[in-house]
């Protein structure tokens, strides 16, 4: 990363601190130790690197959800966060280019009549996704015929799912297997309904603080920070997104 200036690093740090929103919602990028119950994953990481990169000490701001990681970088109690690319959020965020891909998935009963992704949107089918994330917002746009049903949060997914008869879970594709081969009679439809793009994201406005981060995350991808993250913390199924197009 090159070194950041004075005014990209008063965008980012604006109380000499980083604060940095981490969102448990998604267990590729952030879960609680079980031993310390401490914050750990690729955006962890992440954040801790940036603040080094900074100068600066990095505090962390933990949610349950994409929601509430989204809330807390519009009212300004963190300065940066990690997002999904979309654009309904594009309007107030400033993204980096991804630095994860992640595959979002369906998940039904073995006896569900459904056998391939594109059999979903039919109208009677009702869709269970935790509220306000990629996967809501992506959903709530393609959709035409199913209906949406939405579940406190990410994790709880399948759950509401079984609890309330629905007919299909929607959400991260290894966070969905792991669920199936925990729960028995469940079954993932094959391939994906799309791809998430993981993004680092700050406050529009600041331009020399956003040329920084996506300078910032640039750099972790091509140094191997990120996959080395990746592989840190045992996660499997997501790739480190490819490097950013020219601007």
């Amino acid at each position: 990363m090159p070194t950041p200036s004075a005014e990209a690093i008063a965008d980012l740090a604006p109380t000499g601190r980083l604060r940095a929103v981490i969102n448990l919602g998604n267990p590729i990028l952030a879960n609680s130790d079980a031993a310390t119950a401490e914050p750990v994953g690729v955006s962890v990481d992440l954040a801790r690197e940036l603040a080094r990169e900074l100068g600066v000490q990095a505090d962390l701001l933990v949610v349950k959800t994409a929601g509430e990681a989204v809330d807390a970088l519009a009212t300004g109690r963190v300065d940066v966060g990690f997002f999904a690319i979309d654009p309904a959020r594009a309007a107030t965020t400033a993204y980096s280019a991804a630095y994860v891909q992640i595959e979002g998935a369906y998940l039904v009963r073995n006896e569900s009549p459904l056998q391939s992704n594109d059999e979903v949107d039919r109208a009677g089918t009702r869709v269970a996704v935790g509220a306000r994330s990629a996967y809501d917002l992506y959903l709530s746009r393609e959709l035409k015929a199913a209906t949406i049903e939405r579940a406190p949060t990410s994790p709880e997914v399948v759950s509401y799912f079984l609890a309330r008869q629905l007919d299909v879970a929607a959400g991260v594709k290894q966070q969905l297997e792991a669920d199936a081969r925990s729960k028995p009679g469940l079954r993932l439809l094959p391939g994906r309904f799309m791809v998430i793009n993981q993004a680092m994201g700050m406050a529009k406005g600041k331009v020399a603080g956003a040329q920084a981060l996506a300078d910032f995350v640039e750099q972790a991808k091509a140094s191997g920070f990120v996959a080395r993250a990746l592989e840190r913390h045992g996660i499997a199924g997501a790739a480190v997104a490819p490097p950013a197009a020219p601007r």
